[in-house]
């Protein structure tokens, strides 16, 4: 039998197989198929940190603060337009180019007797609470200075935050709301606002906005420190504005 063997000076260089050469269009899928996690997650973190700095950047700051306390809300129609009239009393405070008025609304219905009777006494709790939270919260970092309030008696006995109209500040625990508000229909500057309309959710129904505040009252913040006196000033002139020719209420009225 005859055997063939192989020169050992024969190189076998030959008999690998040739390295490929990848496209760029699939070294892009390669890696996208064990990065694409990593990436979206990247992408995810960074709409989520431009969005909040979108909404601290563009967000308004205001020059007053006005806060309605009333068992009912506004709608937000009239809360455009309250605001854009309150400007017209108000200055550029800040000094950003713009007069803006912030109204904050606190839903609270101070009558107990009301809550306990409601359809749904738990949520009726629920909601004087989540509205008195709020508005501790606005008067722990003292935002608003001026207040639209539907009952200001339990207003006053639940906040005791009030000061007197001629601008002194009340002793602790006194009870007379009536010489520390005016009504909102004896103040010509008030009643003269024209509010517009809004549609009523239950019948569809244009109403005119005026009628909300038929019952309200407006007050000012009381200022018990260096802080709160200086920023009352503030509030100085815009109130005096809109309060002024008030018409004081009567005695069959306190």
């Amino acid at each position: 039998m005859a055997w063939v063997t192989k020169s050992s000076s024969e190189s076998y260089e030959n008999l690998k197989e040739p390295e490929r050469v990848y496209t760029p269009a699939e070294k892009l899928a390669n890696w996208w198929h064990y990065y694409k996690w990593a990436v979206l997650i990247v992408l995810i973190v960074l709409g989520i940190t431009g969005w909040i700095a979108y909404s601290v950047l563009s967000q308004k700051t205001p020059d007053y603060q006005v806060a309605w306390v009333a068992s009912y809300d506004l709608p937000t129609e009239t809360v455009t337009a309250l605001q854009d009239r309150l400007e017209g009393y108000a200055i550029d405070r800040n000094r950003d180019g713009e007069t803006y008025v912030q109204v904050n609304r606190y839903v609270i219905d101070f009558d107990e007797a009301e809550t306990s009777e409601s359809a749904d006494p738990s949520m009726a709790a629920y909601s004087r609470i989540a509205g008195m939270t709020r508005l501790s919260a606005d008067l722990s970092e003292g935002m608003s200075y001026i207040f639209i309030i539907e009952d200001p008696e339990n207003f006053l006995r639940a906040t005791e935050c009030l000061q007197y109209l001629d601008g002194t500040t009340p002793a602790e625990g006194a009870k007379d709301w009536q010489n520390m508000v005016y009504r909102w229909t004896d103040c010509p500057v008030l009643t003269g606002f024209d509010l517009g309309q809004y549609e009523n959710t239950l019948t569809g129904e244009p109403e005119e906005s005026a009628q909300l505040f038929e019952g309200v009252y407006v007050a000012r913040r009381g200022a018990w420190t260096e802080e709160q006196q200086e920023e009352n000033t503030h509030y100085d002139g815009m109130w005096e504005l809109l309060t002024k020719e008030v018409q004081p209420m009567g005695e069959s009225d306190r």
